[in-house]
């Protein structure tokens, strides 16, 4: 099944995926800017945006950590279907741990990544500390349940909290949220587990690509020190931290992510 994929420029392919209950035309005016040099894919993840929602194999005897491998299994097979050529991906988010993953599993298609605001683990666990607490994500699961576009509205205020700008910037994203329509809701609720159940820590080693992790200085939802550790562990990371920047540091800070982006995909 197709994902829906807007693509705009010519050079070579860069794939962006969004963060958890976004859509492809969240990432604003850079996709513009990129589009100079690169022949850009702006990605609706499966059930978000214009792409439909395909039903995932699950059973009730897997464990919290296969239930979001599952998951994360069946949306690289959609995006391994949908690109033939070596691809570079720039992952937001939920959008980066996909990337992380799809880089490990199918090193061959993935050329470079790039991860912004991005985490191997986004839940917090025993020996994991710089993640969002089970309870919150519980929280999370339940009112997602009650209502989806409340806790969308929620997660987006989350997102902007702390960062320079922030009253304007939630306005923007309040703007384009539902600019395609409201997400489908099992493909929020996949995208949930993911977050709440996989850790890709084990996987770093495997993506050896050159990859470029953006990280916003006061983002409360995948913290600096996640950012550190990412890059420290993965084979061919690099660190860039943006100053006043909180979760999305592309729309904050839009001129400095840019040239971050340009000096690591011309190295």
């Amino acid at each position: 099944m197709s994902l829906h994929v807007e693509v705009m420029g010519q050079g070579d392919p860069l794939v962006m995926l969004h963060g958890w209950g976004m859509h492809g035309g969240m990432w604003g005016d850079i996709v513009v800017q990129l589009a100079q040099n690169f022949e850009v894919h702006c990605v609706d993840l499966p059930g978000h945006g214009k792409s439909v929602f395909s039903e995932t194999s699950l059973t009730p005897t897997l464990s919290q950590r296969e239930r979001g491998e599952v998951v994360l299994d069946d949306v690289v097979q959609q995006l391994s279907s949908q690109f033939d050529a070596p691809v570079t991906v720039c992952g937001w988010s939920l959008g980066g741990m996909i990337a992380q993953y799809w880089a490990a599993c199918e090193p061959e298609k993935i050329k470079r990544l790039v991860l912004v605001a991005s985490t191997p683990c986004f839940s917090e666990r025993e020996d994991w500390h710089f993640g969002m607490s089970q309870a919150t994500l519980r929280q999370f699961s339940d009112e997602l349940e009650k209502s989806p576009s409340a806790t969308l509205r929620r997660f987006l205020a989350l997102q902007v909290r702390g960062s320079e700008g922030e009253r304007e910037l939630l306005q923007r994203l309040r703007k384009s949220l539902f600019s395609r329509g409201e997400p489908h809701f099992d493909g929020l609720r996949g995208g949930l587990e993911i977050l709440r159940d996989a850790d890709l820590r084990s996987v770093l080693p495997k993506v050896k690509q050159p990859t470029l992790v953006v990280a916003g200085e006061r983002d409360k939802l995948t913290p600096p020190a996640a950012s550190q550790y990412l890059a420290e562990n993965l084979p061919n990371g690099h660190l860039a931290e943006i100053k006043g920047a909180a979760h999305a540091p592309f729309l904050s800070h839009p001129e400095i992510f840019i040239e971050h982006l340009r000096s690591f995909l011309h190295e």
